[in-house]
C-alpha cells in the first residue's frame, strides 16, 4: 500500500511538473514575441530615420560621378581601339608596304596621346568630385545643425530644401525652396513656399560666385525678414 501510494505521489508530481513546464514555455515565448516585436519595431523605426537622412545625395556630386563614368566608357574604348590597331599592326606581313605599317602605326600613337589626355581628365574631375563632396558634406551638417534645415531629394532629381524654427509663433511651419541643376549645369530654383521677390537675385549670384552655403543662408533670412513682416 505505501508503495502504490508513493507512485500515485510520483505520477501526480510528473503530471504538475509537465503542466508547469508547458505553462512555462507558453509565458515565457509570448514575452520573448512581445519583446522581439517591439525591437524589431523600434531598430526599424532608427533605420527608416537613418535611411531618410543620409539618402539626401547632392545633385550636383550625382552628375559629376555620372561625367566620371563617362570618361571612364570613353578611356575603355579607346583602350579596345588601341589593341585591335596594334592586333592589326601584328598582322601585317614583311613584304607589305612600309606606308601602311607607318599609317597604322600612326594611328595607334595617337590613340595613346588620347588616352593619355582622357586619364588625365578623368583624375582631375574625380579628384574634384571627392573636394566637392567634401565641402558639401560639411555645408549639410551646419545646415541640418545651425540653419535648421532638411534636404530631400524628390522628383526628377531636385533637391528640396526645408527650414523651420522661422516663425516663433509656429517653429514647426516649413518654408522651403526646390533646386535642380538645369542643362548648362547652373543653379535654378524651380519653387519657392512662401514666394520670395529677392529669389532670382539669390540665384543669379550663387551661379556667378558658386558660394552655395551663402545662397542658402541669404534664402533663410529673407524667409525669416517676411516672417516677422507677417507678423507684424
Amino acid at each position: 500500500m505505501a508503495n502504490a501510494k508513493t507512485e500515485d505521489e510520483i505520477t501526480l508530481f510528473e503530471r504538475d511538473m509537465k503542466e508547469f513546464w508547458i505553462e512555462f514555455k507558453s509565458v515565457y515565448g509570448t514575452e520573448q514575441i512581445n519583446q522581439t516585436l517591439t525591437l524589431r519595431d523600434s531598430c526599424k523605426g532608427s533605420i527608416d530615420v537613418l535611411s531618410a537622412k543620409w539618402s539626401k545625395k547632392l545633385k550636383e556630386g550625382d552628375l559629376m560621378i555620372d561625367k566620371i563614368q563617362e570618361y571612364n566608357n570613353e578611356i575603355l574604348q579607346q583602350s579596345k581601339c588601341i589593341s585591335e590597331k596594334e592586333e592589326q599592326l601584328a598582322e601585317i606581313k614583311l613584304n607589305q608596304e612600309e606606308e601602311q605599317q607607318k599609317n597604322l602605326t600612326d594611328s595607334i600613337q595617337e590613340l595613346k596621346e588620347e588616352l593619355v589626355k582622357q586619364m588625365e581628365i578623368t583624375s582631375s574631375k574625380d579628384k574634384a568630385v571627392k573636394e566637392k563632396m567634401e565641402r558639401l558634406c560639411k555645408s549639410k551638417v551646419l545646415f541640418e545643425e545651425c540653419l535648421g534645415l532638411e534636404i530631400r531629394r524628390i522628383h526628377n532629381e531636385q533637391l528640396q530644401f526645408i527650414f523651420r524654427h522661422i516663425d516663433h509663433k509656429d517653429p514647426d511651419k516649413p518654408y522651403m525652396f526646390t533646386l535642380s541643376i538645369n542643362e548648362q549645369g547652373d543653379y535654378e530654383v524651380t519653387s519657392c513656399t512662401p514666394a520670395l521677390d529677392c529669389i532670382a537675385e539669390f540665384q543669379l549670384k550663387v551661379r556667378e560666385t558658386n558660394n552655395f552655403p551663402a545662397f542658402v543662408a541669404n534664402i533663410r533670412k529673407a524667409f525669416t525678414a517676411l516672417s516677422y513682416k507677417q507678423s507684424a
